[in-house]
């Protein structure tokens, strides 16, 4: 049994400490607000997020980082990776000096292109050793409806990747670990800029050929960028890289495929954010950094490409396909 504070009450942060709590792990769920905090503990519900979901009783919420971090071994930060560092910043003091600090934010920082477990080091000043990563097909509604899944909890100790395996097992709730956490971390943030491509792809009619094509070549640049950076093609081909862009790119449940389809239904930005009710898919800002990060390491990246035109610069989607389709051919 660990004591662990989950920062973060969306619906991954929810899940997982859903997982922790059936586990058998004292589990203090931090959310921004009070309010919320007051109903989680009165009704064993979040009514934002997974809203169906009863949790277990040993869920506390608070909205005092300092009262969720006090006596806490395992931290798990639920937080959007571009809030990740103000976050941060804010709960240095209170993390317990060996506390195993857990990314659950898939995504790579716009400002500085570092990965999440690259700020959690910079910001705390934490041993890398300490710092793990949480990534595979993972949609938060299946897991907190205990639906069979497998993850992969990636960290360079050894000792801490299996201590946490521990913590998350359950009989629907399968963890896997490896020492591999770039390839963990890449695999997380790109597959969501490759949803937007398959589900941009669906909205304008295109079948499962061209999202099977998507899929595979948006796994194809994933891998050239992760072996770039120094992850192993394993890791890639497994849940973290694999796993989680099948899922992500094929599941009506997943917010950056729906986004994708959104826009390509004909939809603004504007009207995709507000349909999505305020929630920007990470894709959306993700094909930034990871077009940044793929260029100041000279690797290519066209379905990122795309998916960025269409984004930031006011490509259509029926245009970004044939820009796609009249690339030069080339032995694949």
């Amino acid at each position: 049994m660990v004591e662990a504070a989950v920062m973060g009450a969306g619906a991954w942060g929810t899940a997982l400490a859903k997982v922790l709590a059936d586990a058998g792990n004292g589990v203090t769920l931090w959310t921004r607000r009070a309010e919320l905090a007051e109903e989680i503990n009165a009704t064993h519900r979040n009514p934002f997020y997974l809203e169906d979901t009863l949790l277990p009783e040993r869920i506390r919420a608070t909205s005092d980082p300092a009262e969720a971090l006090d006596g806490a071994c395992t931290v798990l930060l639920g937080v959007p990776s571009q809030t990740m560092r103000g976050n941060l910043e804010q709960w240095k003091h209170l993390i317990g000096a060996d506390a195993t600090l857990v990314s659950l934010a898939k995504g790579i920082e716009l400002d500085t292109l570092m990965r999440m477990s690259q700020v959690v080091v910079q910001v705390t000043g934490a041993d890398p050793a300490r710092v793990a990563v949480v990534s595979g097909p993972n949609l938060a509604k299946e897991v907190a409806d205990e639906q069979p899944a497998a993850t992969v909890v990636a960290c360079t100790d050894s000792g801490r990747a299996v201590a946490l395996q521990r913590a998350f097992s359950t009989p629907y709730f399968r963890p896997y670990t490896n020492a591999d956490v770039v390839g963990a971390e890449i695999g997380g943030a790109c597959k969501n800029v490759i949803a937007l491509a398959c589900g941009m792809a669906a909205g304008v009619g295109l079948g499962e050929n061209t999202s099977a094509a998507i899929i595979t070549r948006g796994l194809a640049e994933i891998m050239r960028l992760g072996i770039a950076l120094g992850a192993k093609g394993a890791t890639l081909a497994g849940l973290a890289g694999v796993g989680d862009l099948v899922a992500t790119c094929t599941s009506p449940r997943s917010r950056n495929r729906s986004f994708g389809e959104r826009l390509g239904l004909g939809g603004s930005m504007d009207s995709a954010l507000h349909a999505a009710e305020g929630h920007v898919a990470e894709g959306v800002t993700s094909c930034q950094s990871v077009l940044a990060l793929a260029s100041s390491y000279d690797v290519e990246m066209p379905l990122t490409d795309a998916v960025h035109q269409v984004c930031h610069r006011g490509l259509s989607v029926k245009e970004a396909v044939m820009l796609l389709l009249g690339r030069s051919t080339k032995p694949e």
